[in-house]
């Protein structure tokens, strides 16, 4: 397991000692929505993406006042340590991160390999859901520093002191396909956005799902020009994916000013007039 800061990731064997905690919530993110009812975390409860996740009319993420509602029916108060995970090499369990970070909730940390290392591991899932005593969540004010909209990436392209990660893979990148297989969300165009880099989010991790070294990290993407120098916008198709590059560059690697675009490719690739490349 690389040493990483442990202000922001926890092992498994740390969860197995501390899930039962009285500060600590485990919440279970994944993409596949139905995992949790499979086995979980004892002590996780989970959050669906789909519908907890997202603004259930508009496109955007949650307002403060939803995800206060959110954080009260976990549980959850302003000093509750938020424990994330999830499949995927923990993609959602990033993007529930980052919009934490948004609202200012300090302590919270994702388990390093997420919930394919507690699995590796032959560690156990149960089916039980706890039981929860709501709280009255009150959020701080939204901080959108690490947050990108479709302006900011459209001045972004080819600006000196700036760099573009697209993290989806090389098919999505060149244009190929539009979303990977399975995946419903998708747009008019293929392609990505001009002067963007390709480091597909996978390459940040090891096989059991952990995060590579910050030397591994560093000779990843500084090759490309992404440097801590810079100002950086991740996306790829809707925003999780980009969320994990996200947490890599500017929680792991200490990166001073990375932003997440959460429109990502289905905004980018279905506007009139943006730019494409192929």
């Amino acid at each position: 397991m690389a040493e990483w800061n442990h202000d922001v990731l926890v092992s498994t064997d740390w969860v197995a000692a501390h899930k039962g905690d009285s500060n600590v919530r485990l919440v279970e993110v994944d993409v596949d929505t139905s995992a949790y009812e499979s086995g979980h975390i004892e002590g996780a409860i989970a959050w669906n993406w789909t519908t907890q996740l997202n603004d259930q009319i508009r496109r955007d993420i949650l307002s403060k006042q939803q995800l206060e509602q959110l954080l009260s029916q976990s549980g959850i108060t302003p000093d509750t340590l938020i424990i994330l995970y999830g499949d995927n090499n923990n993609w959602f369990a990033a993007y529930a991160y980052w919009q934490l970070k948004i609202y200012g909730h300090g302590p919270v940390k994702l388990i390093n390999g997420g919930r394919k290392k507690w699995e590796v591991e032959g560690r156990p899932f149960v089916k039980e859901v706890p039981t929860v005593q709501p709280t009255q969540y009150v959020a701080k004010e939204a901080d959108l520093s690490i947050r990108a909209r479709q302006a900011d990436v459209l001045a972004a392209i080819g600006a000196a002191g700036t760099a573009l990660v697209d993290v989806r893979s090389p098919q999505e990148y060149s244009g190929e396909v539009i979303a990977p297989p399975g995946m419903t969300e998708t747009a008019q165009r293929g392609g990505h956005i001009p002067s963007a880099v390709n480091v597909p989010w996978a390459k940040a991790v090891d096989e059991d799902g952990t995060f590579k070294s910050e030397d591994e990290l560093r000779q990843l993407y500084n090759p490309l020009g992404v440097t801590p120098d810079k100002e950086v916008i991740t996306y790829c198709r809707i925003g999780e994916r980009s969320a994990h590059t996200w947490f890599v560059l500017q929680e792991l690697l200490g990166f001073p000013k990375v932003r997440n675009y959460d429109g990502s490719w289905t905004e980018w690739g279905s506007m009139v007039g943006t730019p494409i490349e192929r």
